[in-house]
């Protein structure tokens, strides 16, 4: 994969043309990213890319990188439908511009705390083709500025989704090296109990959330039974149920208002 991406080619054509010689040039660089990578330096950020939902995405280290998990977050959004959509904490965008590839009805409003992963996700937006429908604004949960519906023009939304921060401050240090040293801690930390931010997300929802519409939250493996006691502490009427992942592990935080 490592020599594909040096060569900007594909696997398949390395194996058919074993015969290719590398440029001096070409072998020292090739030899610099192996040695990244056996540092344990993630791959993504190494080529630049990685695919997330059948779509191609740039990562950089200034974005989490997206995990085959998260699709599932995105089936479940999909299965609702969706007019109009705000995606907290886009990150590279990846789940905003699946949900506008497969929505094509739909309005996104992406929001982003950091600046820096908001200008990769501006490259995602404009290499997938749906820029007339993704709005991508900076803030902080669903306080970004200007109103996310002075930007769409819109009425409340139908969904809200969410991949937000949810390792535990205390088991940040214990992660992997590669996500530990690499990938940005913004986008890990969820604080004590790991549900600082869905605890602030689900408090400022009822301000933007329709009447019948629903919130999706990526949530960590055992998280399930403390998030959905909060999604009923914030929306005691509504319905909230905790759907697994591909594993069988707790992952998506659902709520129907």
């Amino acid at each position: 994969m490592l020599l594909a991406h040096l060569l900007d080619g594909s696997r398949t054509t390395l194996i058919a043309h074993p015969e290719t010689l590398l440029t001096t040039s070409q072998l020292a660089n090739y030899q610099a990213l192996v040695r990244q990578r056996a540092s344990n330096h993630p791959l993504p950020y190494l080529t630049g890319r990685i695919e997330f939902y059948g779509l191609d995405f740039e990562v950089t280290p200034e974005v989490l990188i997206p995990r085959p998990e998260t699709e599932t977050l995105v089936d479940l959004a999909l299965v609702r439908q969706p007019e109009a959509i705000v995606d907290v904490g886009t990150g590279s965008g990846c789940v905003a511009v699946a949900l506008a590839v497969n929505l094509p009805e739909a309005t996104v409003c992406a929001i982003e705390i950091s600046p820096a992963a908001l200008a990769v996700a501006r490259r995602n937006v404009e290499r997938h083709g749906v820029t007339d429908r993704v709005r991508l604004m900076v803030g902080n949960v669903l306080n970004p500025r200007p109103s996310p519906f002075d930007k769409l023009r819109a009425g409340p939304a139908d969904l809200i989704v969410s991949n937000p921060p949810y390792v535990r401050t205390g088991d940040c240090a214990s992660l992997p090296t590669s996500v530990r040293n690499h990938e940005p801690r913004l986008a890990l930390n969820g604080g004590p109990d790991g549900l600082a931010i869905v605890r602030q997300l689900l408090a400022q929802a009822p301000a933007v959330l329709r009447p019948g519409g629903g919130i999706l939250i990526e949530i960590g493996a055992d998280q399930g039974d403390a998030a959905c006691r909060l999604a009923h502490t914030y929306f005691p009427e509504a319905t909230a149920r905790v759907h697994p992942d591909l594993a069988g592990r707790d992952r998506v935080l659902e709520i129907s208002t």
